[in-house]
This record gives structure tokens, sequence and C-alpha cells, in this order.
């Protein structure tokens, strides 16, 4: 209890101490921001300027461009500006707001992969019901579920986790504030809240996992009865660039955050930090818009000079 202080904040991991390499991890580091960054601001902007991606799953393309906007600026600029600064430092509010938008974020975008993974059910297994189950207002109000879902848990992460005691060393063994990391540097070996909230997440994370499961079981076996190869092929194309973002998203997640802790530094934990903050988002638009005609046409419209002639303005669902 000598050791108790008033933490004010916390040294995130550097990847290096010669100021070269800060600047080379700086350059790769907005490489890969700005990459994201223009994809899915290209994506958004197509999906919400013209008038024929007005369908469910464009919504929550749209809806899934957004979080991995805001999923990727909540971790990446903050580790460019330390790298430029050469500082590693986090003020303990900053690293609070970090902890709880990343939080946020990721379980938001979970949520709108299991949303999307139900979407694509409903459109190839009940197509004659579809346009009355995923009305606008019923598309609005899952995106509002999963945006609030996250908003949930993160609260209750944040509250539980940063209501712990902190002493001894401030440095986080990652680039980012998480849960494994900031749990190593408590003082107290009993986080009740913290374990109550963990269990939540992965309950909620099972159902997601699950209800995905279903879908794309009940996917496959109307797929495989339909006759027509080129028409199978065709349906696959359209749900296996979701069905691989999800097992990405979904396994990288599950190996950083559930394997056992561990108080030394490791290697590994670090490349599945990138792997899980930074592949995603980039992956994302390029698995859409690479298999995706309307995407793809969308696209050819807006650099031929005919894609907003109709004024700019958003068209309603069907």
């Amino acid at each position: 209890m000598n050791n108790l202080t008033m933490v004010t904040g916390f040294l995130l991991m550097g990847f290096s101490n010669t100021s070269e390499l800060q600047v080379l991890y700086a350059m790769l580091f907005l490489m890969m921001y700005l990459v994201v960054l223009m994809m899915n601001l290209l994506i958004f902007t197509l999906i919400s300027f013209d008038e024929y991606l007005n369908s469910p799953m464009y919504f929550f393309l749209k809806s899934l461009s957004f979080l991995d906007l805001c999923f990727i600026s909540t971790t990446l600029p903050k580790s460019i500006t330390n790298f430029l600064c050469h500082s590693r430092s986090i003020p303990f509010m900053g690293c609070i707001l970090q902890y709880f938008l990343v939080i946020f974020f990721a379980e938001s975008e979970l949520s709108i992969l299991t949303i999307m993974s139900y979407d694509r059910y409903g459109a190839i297994c009940q197509p004659l019901h579809y346009e009355v189950i995923m009305t606008r207002g019923t598309c609005v109000k899952m995106a509002t579920v999963s945006w609030l879902s996250g908003g949930l848990l993160g609260a209750l992460y944040s509250g539980s986790t940063f209501t712990l005691p902190f002493c001894g060393s401030k440095e986080i063994n990652q680039f980012f504030c998480d849960v494994p990391s900031l749990l190593r540097l408590s003082c107290s070996d009993i986080h009740i809240g913290v374990d109550v909230t963990l269990s939540i997440g992965i309950t909620f994370g099972i159902l997601c996992f699950t209800s995905i499961a279903i879908s794309y079981g009940h996917i496959f076996s109307t797929v495989l009865k339909i006759p027509a190869t080129e028409d199978q092929s065709k349906t696959f194309s359209t749900c296996m660039p979701h069905l691989i973002v999800l097992i990405v998203f979904i396994t990288t997640g599950v190996i950083l955050y559930l394997k056992p802790r561990q108080e030394s530094y490791s290697v590994l934990h670090l490349l599945l930090s990138i792997f899980y903050t930074v592949v995603p988002p980039t992956l994302n638009p390029v698995m859409y818009s690479l298999r995706n005609n309307d995407i793809k046409t969308s696209l050819m419209k807006l650099i031929a000079g005919k894609h907003f002639s109709q004024g700019l303005t958003l068209r309603p669902f069907p």
C-alpha cells in the first residue's frame, strides 16, 4: 500500500528507442491510416449518394465503414504522434477515453457484422418476405442497438477497470490502452467488476457467433439446393467477403483477449494487436469493393463524372 500513488498517466509501449526507427514506424502507421481512411471514406460516400445503393446490405456496409474509420482513428493517430514526438506518454483521462472507444467500436462492429449475416440470410433464404422484414425502420433500429450495446459494454469495462488501484510500473505493454495490459498494472488481484463485465462480453460474443453460424448454416443449405452452378457461384461470391471479414475479426479478437495473461512482453501479442486494429478496417473495403459489381459500377460512374448528377441527395429504401 505504500507504493500506491495517484496515477496521472501511463507509458505506451515503444517499438524502438532509435529515433530513425521511430520515424520509420510513424511513416508506416501513417500510410496504413491514410489508406484505410481513404478506402472507407470512398465506400461511405458512394453508398450515401448513389441512388442505386440503397438496399439494407449497403446501409449496413456504410455503417461498417464508418465504424472502421472510428475504430482505427482511436489507436493509430496517437501512436503516430508519439513516434514523431519521441514520446510514449498518454494522460490518465486520455487512456480512459481510448480504452472506452476501442471496446465501444469493436463491440459495435461485431454487432453490425452479426446483423449483416442476418440480412444475407433474409435476402437468400426468405426472398419473398425480405422487403417486409428488412424495412428502413428496422435497419435503423438494428444499427442503433448495435451502437448502444457497444457503448454499454465500453462504459462497463471502463468503469470497472479504472476504479481499480494502480501502483508500481506505469508502462503498458501495448501501443494502446487495452484490457489485459491495464489489469497487469493493477495492485489488486481481485477485480470482480472486470470479471463480471468480461463474462457479459463473452456471452455477447457467443450469442453473436451463434447467430452468425445459424444464419450461414441456413444460407449454405439453401445455396447448395440451387440447381444452376452459376447462381451458386454468384451467391457464394456475395457471402464470402463478409464471412472472411468475420473470421479475421473474431479469431484475432479471441486470441488477443482470451489467452492467459502474461507478465512479460510478447512480440506475438503486439503483432496480434496490430492485426486486430489495422487489418479488419483495411480488409472490409477491399473485400466488399473488389468483389462487388455494384460498388465497382458506382465508382466508375464517379470517375466518369456522372455520379452526383442527381443533386447529392440520399434516396430512401424501396
